[in-house]
């Protein structure tokens, strides 16, 4: 078990890019709208959604090549579609995370740097984390960051219960106008997160078992367990700040990257008193920092590895290249949308779930198929949950589709 625990690594990176807007916006808004109404549909997305992300580390390190290569064996179609599904949502998904983060950085921080520039300095401090930190910095700092998260967002919780006077009602809600059906299918879409993440999940495990050879299948699925159960935890967590402290009270969330981060920190503060700023604005920064820093690196990562596949291994689409494209992108989107995060992050979201089915079929064809080791094909329970997952995705990407 000890040595279990020292092999953690690409799970709690993939915990650290799923706690996000995720967790902080969207639970956070389910708990203050919905009260616990919402609760069944966490538990249920983050049920249907568990094995399409677990095939990722699954895959890479029983066969030591990522789903990418996978993808590729496939058929290049399946590749380019990887490809452009990537280009189209990466600057959005970028943007949302980095400007919520740019946000809280100004509520917690300061105003007196402007929400562009703490935007700029978020991406630099990033940028200059990973590369010239690389992977192993990414996966040492990511530990420290989980643990502060976990730690200061239970903290919060436990409080807000102490001080909380009136009862809770565990009675669950299902949206019926189009407006809630919306909210509902873009807090599910990326609850823990978008299922792309499996691909970044197999990259970063095939990074760890460049620097740590004991980094088996077996220890990678306990690894990515950890992860997954935490981002479960802590997104009931942040639905129950959001009920204790924001249920009933009338207030309505601005779509402005800094209202919002100050609205969201001033109601904690209120609440739970004028201590709660700091630990409230570390779990709120550390979520978002955590975020931003881990799709940074990730898309870039597997826009290189997917142009080496269908160019050629030379080519100059490297990893230097992708990551200065997305920080460029990022902030040209951002400029554009800069008073409309709300608006970003539902596109982002909803693009998110209704491209999951695409996801959840190939990682299932992949990893039952000829080009897995029988000896990790999955069991016969996890063959059920996964077709009872590609049913669900699709099912609910239907419903929202055709209540447009």
């Amino acid at each position: 078990m000890l040595n279990k625990l020292k092999n953690l690594g690409p799970g709690l990176i993939f915990a650290g890019a799923c706690i996000g807007v995720s967790h902080l916006v969207q639970s956070t808004r389910a708990g203050a709208d919905f009260g616990l109404g919402l609760i069944w549909a966490l538990l249920l997305v983050n049920l249907f959604k568990y094995p399409f992300f677990q095939f990722g580390p699954r895959y890479s390190t029983a066969t030591g090549e990522s789903l990418l290569d996978g993808y590729k064996k496939l058929g290049k179609g399946v590749l380019v579609a990887y490809f452009l599904i990537s280009l189209a949502t990466m600057f959005t998904i970028q943007t949302a995370v980095t400007i919520v983060t740019a946000g809280l950085a100004s509520s917690i921080f300061g105003d007196f740097i402007s929400l562009k520039g703490w935007t700029i300095i978020i991406l630099i401090t990033c940028l200059v984390i990973l590369i010239f930190g690389k992977y192993k910095l990414l996966d040492r700092l990511m530990k420290i960051i989980i643990i502060t998260l976990t730690i200061s967002t239970i903290t919060a919780v436990i409080i807000a219960m102490l001080k909380n006077t009136s009862s809770l009602s565990f009675n669950q809600v299902l949206p019926k106008n189009s407006l809630e059906i919306t909210f509902l299918i873009a807090f599910m879409g990326w609850m823990p997160g978008p299922l792309d993440i499996a691909v970044w999940q197999s990259l970063w495990s095939i990074e760890k078992q460049k620097n740590n050879k004991k980094y088996n299948t077996e220890s990678a699925i306990f690894d990515f367990n950890v992860g997954y159960i935490g981002t479960i935890a802590l997104g009931i967590c942040f639905v129950l700040l959001g009920t204790l402290i924001l249920f009933n009270s009338g207030e309505t969330f601005s779509n402005s990257a800094t209202v919002f981060s100050g609205q969201l920190i001033k109601m904690y503060t209120t609440n739970l008193g004028h201590w709660a700023h700091v630990i409230i604005g570390i779990a709120a920064f550390t979520t978002m920092f955590s975020t931003t820093l881990t799709t940074l690196d990730a898309s870039p990562r597997a826009m290189k590895k997917t142009s080496q596949l269908l160019f050629n291994k030379s080519t100059k689409l490297n990893y230097t290249f992708w990551i200065a494209l997305l920080s460029i992108g990022t902030i040209c989107v951002f400029l554009f949308f800069v008073s409309e995060m709300g608006f970003l992050i539902k596109v982002a979201t909803i693009l998110s779930f209704v491209t999951a089915p695409f996801y959840a079929i190939i990682n299932y064809i992949l990893i039952s198929g000829k080009h897995t080791p029988k000896a990790w094909h999955p069991s016969k329970s996890l063959h059920v949950l996964s077709i009872s997952g590609i049913i669900f995705l699709i099912g609910f990407s239907l419903w929202y589709l055709t209540t447009l």
